[in-house]
């Protein structure tokens, strides 16, 4: 049984500690009221989801359920990393009486949103206004490091969910190459995700820098490491940012050539909006387009930062919009 144009949806995004929930019209257009939980006050999702459509459903029952999960999905379910609850769409549809539930990776919903994104929710890095139809990737340092790509053919779209972040860390020059053979050791094999492009990535990044440079420094997480690199208190930690800039540019740059993103490159996570002046006047944007005979390809494609704090919600209802079809 589908629904009608004014029927309910259930929209979530569940992550470790905290879970946002907001019921939207299947016609709803303008902002949603999104309601806050957190994880630890519910054993399961399931009550979870029902204490949120007692509060806020006003008796009128969605039908469909879309839901966000920051964790690998499989099957329609996702074993939260660090929470005790297991989102299983498979599970929560006939318990809670919906006629569907939709479990969709955090950053394959991120890459929903690419298409609705308006120009206040971005801030562009270079590049041109790139070509309609073509794949929109997304890229993501933050816990980890999400790509995501959505791809549309035919008046189909489909997102791509990809574990990008655990490729092997590249190098263009001889320091980077030092800085990775240091974590070589230290880690074994050195991905994009643990080696930099990541909140723990940029301070094993720190720790090396440090290390080949053979400078003392203290100890400092990745806010640490970033607070000390605007404020120039800290060289080791400005080295490490300018780094990290750089870096993302040249993985960024990789990503589109394999996705053949010429839709453009977004940059969403929680790390890089807290300094997005310092990525502006960085070498991402040469490194990005650094690619050899491939140069002019990368040049036209733009790469924005997406700042819309509830982005993810635009690509729930996307993607319910589009599945409704």
């Amino acid at each position: 049984m589908g629904i009608g144009r004014t029927g309910k949806i259930l929209l979530a995004d569940i992550g470790g500690t905290n879970a946002r929930f907001a019921l939207s019209l299947s016609d709803q257009t303008g902002p949603i009221d999104i309601d806050y939980v957190k994880v630890a006050d519910f054993p399961t999702v399931r009550q979870a989801i029902a204490d949120v459509l007692a509060r806020r459903s006003g008796g009128d029952q969605p039908k469909r359920a879309v839901l966000a999960v920051a964790g690998p999905v499989t099957n329609n379910r996702c074993v939260m990393t660090n929470s005790p609850w297991v989102i299983d769409g498979n599970e929560l549809q006939p318990a809670l009486g919906f006629d569907s539930v939709h479990v969709l990776n955090d950053f394959e919903v991120v890459a929903w949103s690419l298409p609705a994104l308006q120009p206040a929710d971005l801030l562009p890095l270079g590049g041109g206004d790139g070509l309609p139809g073509e794949p929109l990737l997304v890229v993501g340092p933050g816990t980890g490091f999400g790509v995501s790509c959505l791809i549309e053919r035919h008046g189909a779209r489909l997102a791509v969910v990809t574990e990008a972040g655990h490729a092997t860390l590249p190098a263009e020059n001889e320091r980077e190459e030092r800085v990775i053979a240091c974590l070589r050791r230290r880690l074994g094999h050195v991905s994009i995700e643990r080696g930099a492009l990541s909140g723990s990535g940029l301070q094993n990044l720190y720790e090396a820098l440090a290390e080949i440079d053979g400078v003392q420094v203290p100890h400092r997480d990745a806010a640490a490491i970033t607070k000390s690199a605007l404020e120039g208190s800290c060289p080791v930690s400005r080295a490490t940012l300018e780094m990290f800039c750089a870096i993302l540019g040249s993985v960024a740059g990789n990503l589109a050539v394999t996705f053949g993103a010429r839709g453009g490159v977004y940059i969403a996570g929680g790390i890089v909006p807290r300094f997005h002046e310092f990525l502006a006047a960085s070498a991402f944007r040469a490194r990005f387009e650094a690619k050899g005979r491939f140069q002019d390809y990368l040049r036209n494609i733009p790469t924005r930062l997406v700042i819309k704090p509830d982005a993810s919600f635009v690509g729930l209802k996307m993607f319910a919009d589009h599945t409704s079809d």
